[in-house]
């Protein structure tokens, strides 16, 4: 197993995924108060047999570690430690934290539309929305299994799934009612990150070295030739079967046939790179550790390089509606326009 204890990887691996960055003293003490024991326990339970407790309402919510953050059409809603959800109505400018029935890390969001979301964490917390994250409710909870989720993806209003880890896979036909735990084969791997391409493939980042495909909506999954024996934290689905695959150690993969061969590119940098995003104009970002942003505008083939200011781990980067970039990470929520990002690139 390839981890890295600290950090928002601490936060995302015991919660999600990450490595450490600038301030070895800040990151060892986020580890110390965030990494908890990845054993496998009990089944899942309802959320009514769990004692739920509510997150603690914090004037510096939005400075605190996040970990995942979602736009939607009319809003932004970010996600992470102690349960912290904080909602803006005005791209970023403004941040309210939301009253939650839980203390858990939160490390993934996802909408259904703007009304119906889901958020997962520690604990196999999943949490459901059916208003835009005014208000939660928490669906499931099994704090005995010691077991995090990492990500949630819907495909439309019913069907979605959670991954996260010792091979944690659960899907949905209700609109995140319900769960159900389907293993994907054998693997009992961290599955760390799950994306759609626009041709309806989905993939799977897992640790160890270990990446998926399904070409049928998640129904079966394939395990894809793997270039690296390292951890992978994301995977990005470009055009076509062009995707990128990332994780440790500034590591980067393109495929130009859906996963079957892979081509390493150059990132110049040894950061974990923890997520991406294809913006609205073609352009590339993944983000990582120690502040480190890449960016390509040619399909990912080379990527320039900038290191932040501050060189705080960024977990998770978005395209706002009104065209600017919002990181979530150690330093809490940030907005930038495009160009602050993608012109600082060297």
């Amino acid at each position: 197993m390839d981890t890295t204890p600290s950090g928002i990887d601490s936060a995302r691996q015991s919660g999600r995924y990450k490595n450490s960055c600038c301030n070895p003293s800040r990151w060892a003490m986020i580890a110390a108060l965030l990494v908890v024991a990845l054993a496998p326990g009990a089944g899942l339970a309802t959320a009514q047999d769990a004692d739920l407790e509510a997150s603690v309402m914090a004037p510096l919510a939005s400075k605190s570690l996040m970990l995942d953050a979602v736009a939607l059409d009319d809003r932004l809603v970010a996600v992470g430690e102690r349960g912290h959800i904080l909602i803006s109505s005005d791209n970023g400018a403004n941040w309210q934290q939301v009253e939650v029935p839980t203390r858990a890390m939160l490390t993934a969001v996802a909408f259904v539309d703007n009304e119906v979301g889901v958020a997962v964490g520690h604990d196999s917390v999943i949490l459901r929305t059916t208003d835009g994250g005014d208000t939660w409710t928490q669906v499931f909870s099994a704090p005995d299994d010691e077991a995090p989720f990492f990500d949630v993806w819907f495909a439309d209003a019913d069907n979605g799934i959670a991954i996260g880890a010792y091979g944690s896979h659960y899907r949905t036909t209700d609109g995140g009612m319900t769960w159900d735990f389907e293993p994907l084969g054998d693997a009992d791997w961290h599955l760390h990150e799950i994306a759609r391409a626009a041709n309806g493939k989905l993939y799977l980042a897992a640790e160890a070295g270990y990446a998926y495909r399904s070409d049928n909506g998640g129904e079966t999954w394939v395990e894809l030739p793997s270039p690296y024996g390292g951890s992978y934290f994301g995977v990005l689905p470009l055009e076509d079967d062009v995707v990128l695959l990332y994780g440790l150690r500034g590591h980067l993969f393109r495929s130009e046939d859906a996963g079957e061969n892979w081509e390493e590119i150059s990132t110049g940098t040894v950061a974990l790179l923890t997520n991406g995003i294809q913006l609205a104009d073609g352009t590339v970002v993944i983000v990582g550790l120690g502040g480190t942003v890449l960016v390509s505008t040619d399909g990912g083939r080379r990527f320039s390089y900038n290191q932040q200011t501050g060189r705080r781990g960024i977990s998770t980067v978005v395209e706002t509606p009104d065209g600017s970039l919002l990181m979530v990470g150690e330093f809490g929520v940030q907005t930038a326009a495009v160009t602050e990002i993608t012109t600082a690139a060297n």
